[in-house]
């Protein structure tokens, strides 16, 4: 007899637990054009593999009338399946239970599935919906909170770590998405900021919506904060899915392989002319690199912020990359503080989980301007020069046109480290460019000449052929090849080949200080 009544209480707590605040806060969510957090699990799992853990967990708080609202799961669903047959954890918060607000328990739970992660090697995803700290638990929600901070921090380099801000995340939650890999948000519906409208007001008499304060759009494009902005939750949670086809497991696994039909060896005519005559003339990097991909297909990382610096990941010869490329489209390529952020952050995340790293060059140099200077383009651009000469993986680099004084140093050339690099005919590797190198080394001679202008063309066709070419540095071994621009393909596989066994070992040290 008590079985049976244990069995049945069992059954009705599952179904508490599965319904979360109730059918007409589960109507309300949708009616904002949001899915459940059970839901959102069902998306990105494959079909029946999710395994709930701590599913009757309940608040402990018993002041302000807590103790008669216990809801089984407390307002997150924690636990495990797959995503493409490999395990993947998972905690997805539940705004229709306390609006999402988290409790020590909560905490609790989120704590237990990233360490369960971590010990296990696998990928953690969060699925971030909620109002922020439960006001009732005063200090323990807080410290949830913490806890939460700290095992991100443990976890960061041993197992990917994603989340989805699939509605409202403020004040002191926006930290645990911002110490995680990569952020995902959806357009209208989710928002992050650390103070809301409300305050910004009081503070600063600035009124501002949510949206425009911190939506998908402006971490998008501005802050830098996301990494991928969507207009649906089946959307992005289908681009989750696709990130974790390109990255492995853990720090101790190589990424997935993924077999394709396009050869090896093909070649690619559309970029025998990619790169114009003109070197002042823009061009779209994402052609070359398409050109080169497997099955022509890239994923694109942070589409919308510093779209002078392209990354991203790509396949060759079934093999995942890391690509990063400056993009001659966007202030001629040109590395400015965004753009040296937003690469270093890849390069960091390649190197920790045994991706090599593909970059493209064509970099004038660093954006000139008083605005960089004050913002402090000295120690960001040493972020990334410090993020490619840390990192182990297997690096190779394709100079496509200019590489012009420190920018060339600090875009995995030889001398930081880069184990293959690769020139298109087309390169220029230089101080600087041909008319700025001549009114500098000419100056007094061009101040004397008859005609100065004349004078200056031949001087400019004089360096141009000295310098403004790849030969100089391949004759010095800082390039190993000059190739067509239609074998990029190839050569860059054939690299790859070549560098699966790669090892490389630095000092011991517990670790160095990156210029932060």
């Amino acid at each position: 007899m008590s079985e049976q009544s244990n069995a049945e209480r069992l059954e009705e707590l599952n179904q508490q637990a599965e319904l979360g605040g109730g059918q007409a806060r589960i109507d309300r969510q949708h009616d904002a054009g949001k899915l459940t957090a059970r839901e959102r699990i069902d998306l990105l799992l494959d079909p029946g593999t999710f395994v709930e853990l701590d599913k009757l967990v309940t608040n402990r708080c018993n002041d302000f009338g807590m103790d008669q609202k216990k809801i089984p799961g407390d307002g997150v669903v924690t636990g495990y399946g797959k995503v493409d047959g490999r395990t993947t954890y998972v905690f997805a918060q539940d705004f229709t239970v306390f609006g999402g607000s988290l409790s020590g328990a909560y905490a609790e739970k989120i704590c237990k599935v990233m360490d369960l992660a971590t010990k296990c090697g696998a990928p953690v995803i969060g699925l971030n919906d909620s109002g922020g700290a439960r006001i009732q638990e005063g200090v323990v929600s807080l410290a949830g909170y913490a806890d939460i901070f700290h095992q991100n921090v443990r976890s960061s380099g041993v197992v990917p770590q994603i989340s989805a801000i699939m509605g409202p995340c403020a004040g002191g939650a926006v930290y645990s998405p911002a110490l995680t890999d990569f952020v995902f948000m959806v357009d209208q519906t989710s928002y992050m900021f650390i103070t809301g409208p409300d305050v910004v007001k009081t503070v600063t008499s600035q009124e501002v919506s949510k949206q425009d304060l911190g939506g998908a759009a402006v971490h998008s494009e501005k802050s830098g904060v996301s990494h991928f902005q969507y207009a649906s939750e089946e959307e992005c949670i289908a681009s989750i899915r696709e990130l974790l086809s390109f990255i492995p497991p853990n720090n101790a696994e190589d990424p997935p392989f993924v077999a394709t039909d396009d050869p090896a060896d093909r070649r690619d005519e559309t970029l025998a002319d990619l790169v114009p005559e003109n070197p002042s003339r823009p061009y779209d990097i994402k052609e070359l690199i398409t050109g080169a991909a497997d099955d022509r297909h890239f994923f694109e990382v942070q589409q919308d912020y510093a779209r002078n610096m392209v990354v991203g990941f790509a396949r060759l010869g079934g093999y995942s990359v890391g690509i990063v490329a400056n993009q001659p489209n966007h202030l001629a390529g040109c590395l400015d503080i965004d753009a040296s952020l937003k690469g270093a952050r890849f390069v960091r995340f390649c190197d920790a989980f045994n991706i090599p790293i593909v970059t493209f060059v064509d970099v004038p140099g660093f954006l000139p301007g008083v605005d960089q200077e004050y913002g402090g383009i000295i120690k960001h651009g040493a972020k990334l020069l410090y993020a490619y000469s840390e990192a182990t993986v297997p690096k190779i680099t394709v100079i496509t046109r200019k590489a012009y004084g420190g920018a060339y140093d600090v875009m995995s050339s030889k001398h930081i480290g880069a184990d293959i690099n690769l020139a298109f005919p087309t390169g220029e590797i230089a101080v600087m460019g041909p008319d700025g190198a001549v009114n500098i080394i000419f100056r007094k001679e061009l101040a004397a000449a008859d005609d100065p202008v004349a004078r200056k063309e031949e001087l400019v066709a004089e360096y141009r052929d000295k310098f403004a070419n790849p030969f100089k540095a391949a004759e010095l071994g800082y390039i190993d090849e000059i190739i067509n621009p239609v074998e990029t393909r190839p050569r860059l596989i054939q690299s790859l080949e070549m560098l699966q066994n790669k090892r490389a070992d630095g000092p011991p040290r517990k670790h160095g200080n990156m210029p932060l």
